[in-house]
């Protein structure tokens, strides 16, 4: 158990599910977890669903926590932390999870001598399945970003990448559910096409993308060897397949990833 208190400024859906997963998972006693959302409605309902300890300020929980979670829009955040810096312990360690916004410039506004771990999670962390960067500056001793890998792992999980990977990071996990929803929607509508009523249709393709991508993570084999164990010669499956390798779905895919890339380094530069 984590014998330390964490902070959150800002408790929109992904704070939310950072302390849900921290608190479900038994990490921290709840009432070490902090609270601070310019909505005074979010505070008090945080506190009576997961009895973790609302702020009064922002700058009182920053004088109080080990670990700061600015959960800010990125817009704001680097305005937000610069009027908390001198609030915060000497050793707090500050986790960002706003996208674009670079190490250098969270330590432009914190201070060069901080402890700062970047973070990047995507949206199924609402649902405990999340998959998140971890980021740390070189102030960051492994133990502390062991602590932050663990925290990341409590709804999900979690692994630490350089942050000259990050863009790969945007493109692979953090827009990536969109275009597995695009799939899985695509899939249906072909169902519904061939006769299942719709609801029947999202649950037939959604639990089959859910069920192949458990096979990838849990055998360990690779995804061509898994692919070609399910097309039986001359079947309907080639058959499916010899479609997909026709219309450029593997080309299509690198492609959009790449653009999706490009623009998140593009961001951040802005």
């Amino acid at each position: 158990m984590l014998e330390k208190k964490i902070g959150f400024i800002g408790c929109g859906n992904m704070a939310q599910a950072i302390i849900s997963g921290m608190v479900n998972s038994g990490l921290i006693a709840p009432a070490n977890i902090w609270v601070y959302d310019r909505k005074a409605e979010t505070n008090q309902a945080l506190a009576q669903q997961h009895g973790v300890t609302a702020a009064e300020s922002a700058e009182s929980l920053a004088r109080e926590v080990d670990i700061l979670f600015g959960a800010v829009k990125p817009n704001v955040i680097l305005k937000v932390l610069k009027d908390l810096a001198g609030q915060l312990k000497k050793e707090a360690l500050v986790v960002s999870i706003a996208a674009g916004v670079t190490l250098d410039a969270l330590a432009g506004v914190l201070g060069h001598d901080r402890k700062i771990v970047r973070v990047m999670p995507n949206t199924p962390a609402l649902v405990n399945e999340g998959m998140t960067s971890v980021t740390p500056n070189v102030l960051v001793e492994q133990h502390e970003t062991d602590e932050v890998v663990r925290i990341f792992s409590s709804f999900g999980k979690a692994a630490v990448v350089s942050e000259y990977l990050i863009h790969a990071v945007v493109g692979v996990s953090g827009s990536a559910p969109a275009y597995v929803f695009m799939f899985i929607e695509a899939m249906a509508d072909a169902a519904v096409l061939g006769g299942m009523p719709r609801a029947q249709a999202y649950q037939f393709a959604a639990q089959a993308v859910k069920g192949s991508a458990q096979m990838v993570l849990e055998t360990g084999q690779h995804p061509g060897e898994l692919k070609d164990n399910v097309c039986s010669p001359g079947g309907t499956t080639i058959e499916a397949v010899k479609v997909l390798e026709e219309e450029g779905f593997r080309a299509a895919v690198i492609k959009a990833m790449q653009q999706c890339m490009a623009k998140s380094e593009a961001l951040s530069k802005a």
